[in-house]
């Protein structure tokens, strides 16, 4: 059953439904201070039933539901899922079907802000798909695929987030991971939903402290409502772990003249929360809100979801 941080949070976002009273977390949930094995819930077992990005697409009384991605690259593999959980029961899962020619290794996904049931989400070679899906649907619908800007060869993407920028607009933000010595990459543009275009992006490297071995300095993004910009780190030697995770303050996102943007990132990024164990791929702050949720890819391991209260309205 939802219990501990997860339930309580979920509880606490009740309150989600009224904009002006935020959710209050545990006060446990806001420290570095690592997840208990208890607080974990499943959502699947085995290699290709992992979480590699979570959008949320309501919150309603406690319950939140939420559309998955999986990075699976065989055909007839799970790329979608739609879960909901709760506090006092399982997470109920259940698979969505891709229709057409399936994605390879969808790595992140988002909804797109002003567009009720649209979603875009990000293959590791730099591809996005926007898609359209609504609760009960058993497939999405492929609305067109494009490519975020700079995309190398070299290139392995893992992050992806879209937020609300004044004036109507859309600030688009995507990282590429990172290995070890090599820097993770912090891109952020204006994207333009009528036409899926960008704007002139921005670029910074990235890294983290934490993991120290097999790192991958970025393996998921969130974008708050002001801007702040929320990463996860990822220790990943193999199929068989053994994992760690940790979320940072990467930095922050602006809106600039016409269609710039500012990014700022931190030298020396802030660790959150630390989840050994765990190779967290998924993160998505629940609205108005310091409560979200982090999903794991643990390979063989399976994939599973507990409660944060790192995010910042």
């Amino acid at each position: 059953m939802i219990k501990n941080a997860l339930g309580i949070a979920l509880a606490g976002a009740t309150a989600l439904v009224a904009p002006a009273v935020p959710a209050t977390p545990p006060a446990h949930a806001a420290s570095a201070a690592p997840a208990h094995a208890s607080d974990w819930q499943r959502v699947g077992d085995g290699i290709t039933s992992g979480i590699s990005g979570i959008a949320v697409d309501r919150v309603d009384h406690g319950t939140a539901d939420l559309l998955a991605v999986r990075d699976n690259k065989k055909p007839g593999e799970n790329r979608l899922v739609a879960l909901r959980v709760r506090p006092g029961a399982e997470p109920r899962v259940r698979p969505v079907a891709w229709p057409g020619e399936q994605p390879v290794d969808l790595e992140a996904i988002d909804a797109v802000p002003g567009r009720p049931h649209e979603y875009v989400a990000l293959a590791s070679d730099g591809t996005a798909h926007r898609i359209r899906w609504e609760r009960g649907q058993a497939a999405v619908r492929v609305l067109a695929s494009f490519s975020v800007p700079g995309v190398s060869r070299d290139d392995n993407y893992e992050g992806f987030a879209l937020a609300a920028a004044p004036g109507g607009r859309t600030v688009a933000v995507w990282a590429d991971r990172g290995q070890d010595e090599r820097p993770a990459t912090l891109s952020a543009a204006r994207w333009d939903p009528r036409g899926n275009t960008f704007g002139r992006p921005v670029s910074a490297e990235f890294r983290v402290p934490y993991p120290a071995r097999d790192v991958r300095h970025i393996s998921d993004v969130e974008v708050s409502a002001t801007g702040r910009v929320t990463v996860s780190s990822a220790s990943d030697p193999g199929d068989d772990g053994p994992y760690d995770s940790a979320l940072f303050d990467a930095g922050r996102v602006a809106g600039g003249p016409g269609d710039h943007v500012r990014l700022t990132v931190h030298g020396s990024p802030r660790r959150l929360a630390t989840f050994p164990g765990h190779k967290i791929e998924a993160l998505a702050c629940l609205p108005r809100s310091r409560a979200g949720l982090v999903g794991t890819d643990d390979e063989n391991g399976g994939g599973s979801l507990t409660a944060t209260g790192v995010c910042r309205p």
